[in-house]
């Protein structure tokens, strides 16, 4: 038995039995042991974290991390540094918006060497499914992708076009034998197409010209697809950043049958609403879009009632030139939201409101984003066994968003201006403190691969 290093102790300790009075107990990176508050071996260093929150470290199965290729974009050492300072332990890596794109195993090589040595947190990579790669699926697999992402309309980048049925009838099979799950960009074209085609490519000051141009129909019905083909391939499937309110009762009646299915949506789409977006505010621009209030609030519930597993950042970056704010034109301007840093917080400011707990919060940041990418055993939670990655912040003291708060690589946010509630005081990731009220340590953190 080797001795306990450091014990983290705190009055509001979320463990697996609930937010009660406990001491962590971390030797060589791992939690040993999880102990009632006096127990604080000798030798062993100390930190109190007294009325604050430890949490276990959030983890982010959505993030577009953009390097190589687009590092002017976002990169992995702005993004894992904006991550430590929101709490966040753990990122997976998109496999598009880089170049080149995680779609064969030499491109996937290229980004595990652009990662090295930049890591403030731990960090996994998603594969992609692409038309005709099919080939490379086990090799991605192999080599310690968590799963593969596709897009059923266009990325927005061109070097990761979009599947159809047909791509996916010989991809999932394939994804079936190996075990992979895919996760989906679950809009289809031909609602999105079937819309007045000068709303999507005019330029326009309208966020209610923009919302029509990308009508739930899309999501609809591309979920309704890919119930579909979960039910006939066995393939497990993950929807991503899911919008769309009318699409739920499918999902819950897919889940009620057994189907491997699963959804997440994002703090935008729980925290926003489209009645109070102004025209021209571009920074509001993601795909699918920010939906109605009423559209909201039935997120929420599914949220609460399991329908929806989870949320993440999608965190989506690009240079603010990019989102032509100045123009104000929603045609154009590039869709996506940046909140790596930003998911606590917000998330507990809404969440709070409504009554709800740390212990949800826990399940739905922490506990089944890890989950979801077979990080159970090691992520997000304060149990024996498990990484020692926490989180310490004070649930009480709000602040009001500033840009230069932000450590992302640009600081364009429609969060800008608001008052959340939720500060984050420390973070550690395998028991080494990499984030102290404003300072940074490290870089420490590791590159996670499937174990095969």
């Amino acid at each position: 038995m080797h001795p306990v290093e450091l014990v983290i102790r705190g009055r509001r300790v979320a463990t697996e039995h609930g937010v009660e009075p406990a001491s962590i107990h971390i030797t060589h990176s791992y939690i040993s042991s999880v102990s009632i508050y006096e127990d604080v071996p000798s030798g062993a260093d100390l930190i109190e974290a007294f009325d604050s929150i430890v949490m276990p470290g959030l983890v982010d199965t959505h993030v577009h991390v953009n390097e190589p290729g687009r590092t002017e974009w976002e990169g992995f050492e702005t993004a894992t540094l904006a991550a430590a300072a929101g709490g966040v332990t753990t990122i997976v890596d998109m496999p598009l918006n880089s170049v080149p794109v995680t779609t064969a195993i030499d491109a996937f090589q290229t980004k595990l060497a652009a990662a090295r040595e930049k890591l403030h947190v731990d960090l996994a990579f998603w594969g992609g499914v692409v038309p005709g790669n099919t080939l490379e699926l086990t090799k991605l697999w192999d080599s310690g992708v968590v799963g593969f992402k596709c897009f059923l309309i266009h990325s927005g980048v061109d070097e990761f076009p979009n599947v159809t049925e047909k791509d996916l009838r010989e991809a999932m099979p394939e994804l079936a034998r190996l075990g992979a799950m895919l996760i989906v960009h679950a809009e289809l074209p031909g609602p999105v197409e079937a819309c007045c085609q000068s709303a999507t490519d005019s330029p326009s000051r309208s966020y209610r010209t923009f919302l029509d141009s990308r009508p739930r129909e899309a999501e609809n019905e591309a979920v309704a697809l890919m119930i579909r083909l979960c039910r006939e391939t066995g393939c497990r499937v993950h929807i991503v950043h899911h919008s769309s309110a009318d699409a739920l009762p499918m999902l819950r009646e897919a889940r009620q049958a057994g189907l491997p299915i699963t959804a997440e949506t994002c703090p935008h789409y729980l925290h926003f609403a489209a009645e109070d977006i102004p025209d021209g505010a571009t920074e509001f621009k993601c795909c699918p879009p920010i939906r109605e209030r009423e559209n909201r609030e039935e997120l929420w519930e599914a949220l609460k009632d399991g329908t929806i597993d989870f949320v993440v950042s999608d965190h989506s970056p690009c240079p603010p030139d990019m989102k032509l704010r100045e123009q104000g034109d929603f045609a154009n301007a590039w869709g996506g939201i940046s909140s790596l840093q930003l998911r606590l917080p917000i998330m507990w400011a809404d969440a709070s409101a409504r009554g709800l707990s740390i212990e949800d919060l826990t399940k739905w940041l922490c506990r089944e984003p890890a989950r979801q990418v077979g990080l159970q055993h090691w992520k997000g939670a304060l149990k024996d066994g498990c990484d020692a990655d926490i989180v310490i912040w004070d649930p009480d003291r709000e602040f009001k968003l500033e840009p230069q708060m932000l450590y992302h690589r640009h600081k364009l946010s429609p969060y800008n201006g608001e008052v959340l509630r939720g500060v984050v005081e420390k973070t550690f990731v395998r028991g080494r403190m990499v984030y102290d009220g404003g300072r940074f340590f490290g870089p420490w953190g590791q590159v996670l691969l499937r174990s095969t």
